[in-house]
């Protein structure tokens, strides 16, 4: 199965506690790594895919390769293989550093890499996949999933934020525990209920 997910923020402590931008009601970053991980793998199978749509960790050492192996350890917990998309907190020498101790898992590497975003096809529909949110204009079978706007939702109803913070997961019909990524199934729930929704608008 494929799953979407996205701003993650590990170890970014700043985001910690309750505000309109990225609520987070934990006390501490290892609490907060715990839930994430803990919802990731009761919902993600060994043998699933995540789309991480960028922004991975927010964690920074001297020297670098302590917390590129604290964020590698935190990655290596985590069910499925992982396709990493770079976001604006996402520094090319951390995918060089995973990279570097990429391994096989289900027959492909653990870890794949995109600076940009990549496509997918599923159900007759185009999903564009980047960290920032991207104005595709009138295209009503491409949907852009996308994060970096934590607790907000693009006014566009072909933008779908996928990020652990969304607001957009009013359109599911049941709840997501905190960092579990979405299903295909969930997705698709989220795109028909805002499409829904600003039908009920005009």
């Amino acid at each position: 199965m494929k799953f979407f997910t996205a701003d993650t923020h590990f170890y970014h402590e700043a985001l910690l506690g309750m505000s309109d931008f990225a609520p987070r009601p934990f006390l501490t970053v290892e609490d907060m790594n715990q839930e994430i991980i803990t919802n990731w793998n009761a919902k993600v199978s060994e043998t699933d895919t995540v789309y991480h749509l960028g922004d991975i960790a927010l964690y920074f050492t001297k020297p670098a390769r302590v917390s590129e192996q604290a964020v590698l350890d935190i990655l290596n917990e985590l069910h499925g293989n992982l396709v990493l998309i770079k976001g604006n907190h996402d520094n090319r020498a951390l995918f060089k550093f995973l990279d570097k101790n990429n391994y096989q898992l289900n027959g492909k590497p653990k870890f794949e890499f995109h600076d940009v975003g990549t496509l997918i096809k599923y159900d007759h529909r185009q999903y564009y996949l980047t960290h920032y949110p991207m104005m595709l204009g009138i295209a009503p079978q491409i949907i852009n999933l996308h994060g970096h706007i934590h607790h907000y939702a693009v006014n566009i109803k072909e933008n779908i934020n996928v990020g652990v913070d969304t607001p957009e997961t009013d359109y599911l019909s049941e709840k997501v525990p905190f960092g579990a990524p979405f299903s295909l199934a969930e997705i698709g729930q989220m795109v028909e209920g805002k499409r829904d929704d600003f039908n009920k608008r005009r």
